[in-house]
């Protein structure tokens, strides 16, 4: 079984936590994609639910395939948010997310879930945290000084920090007009730290360390299927 099969069959999986009635809470991504398409089959099957997307590309899909979506301005308290990730702790199945470009609005969403609920394949279950570098999504305003603060804080020189670019070479931006650090650290010690400390920098919007909102993590891999819970 190939990695997209992995991923669609984890999103796959995922369905059975939905009901009708339910506010979801619709990720972004390779694997969350899937989960976006399978959603859909289910609506045209009568499927009724609700759903808050977490970027332009989502709320796209989701439009195209006649899901019914609303705001959290419209929807503020959710049932259930289904997402990937580019990385799940072992531990306590902390993440890093942010690889789509995604990582605020989806940490808005997340946070404004009764549940959050992770698919992925087996390469994203990691002992430790930080093999995939840690996006940082910051404001363009001042970036210079963003970036030596990150630096600082990160303990990492400027060629492990990278500002994101488009396929053009320009800046990448975000839905909401920022732009992104990926800090490749390879091992991240202690995650909550890190998180606090890079928050405390005024030119950081936020973080991807996703720590203490995932419940449920869904992990396909060649063996089948694996449903974790803290």
């Amino acid at each position: 079984m190939d990695i997209e099969a992995q991923k669609r069959l984890a999103a796959a999986r995922a369905l059975d936590w939905v009901k009708s009635g339910m506010r979801l809470g619709l990720g972004t991504g390779s694997t969350a994609r899937h989960f976006v398409d399978l959603l859909g089959e289910k609506v045209r099957g009568g499927l009724d639910v609700v759903g808050v997307p977490t970027s332009e590309a989502t709320r796209a899909q989701a439009e195209a395939l006649n899901i019914r979506l609303s705001t959290l301005d419209e929807t503020p308290e959710l049932d259930l948010t289904i997402d990937g990730a580019d990385e799940i702790a072992a531990s306590d199945l902390s993440l890093i997310k942010g690889g789509g470009g995604a990582l605020l609005r989806e940490k808005i969403v997340a946070s404004s879930s009764a549940r959050m609920l992770v698919i992925a394949d087996e390469s994203k279950w990691v002992p430790t945290l930080g093999r995939f570098p840690l996006p940082i999504e910051v404001v363009p305003f001042g970036y210079q000084a963003t970036h030596r603060a990150v630096s600082r804080v990160t303990g990492q020189a400027d060629g492990s920090l990278a500002l994101r670019r488009d396929k053009s070479g320009h800046p990448f931006v975000t839905d909401g007009g920022h732009w992104i650090i990926d800090a490749a650290m390879g091992h991240i010690s202690d995650p909550k730290q890190l998180a606090d400390r890079l928050v405390a920098i005024p030119g950081v919007v936020e973080h991807g360390l996703f720590i203490g909102m995932a419940k449920i993590a869904i992990l396909a891999g060649a063996d089948g299927i694996r449903v974790v819970e803290r």
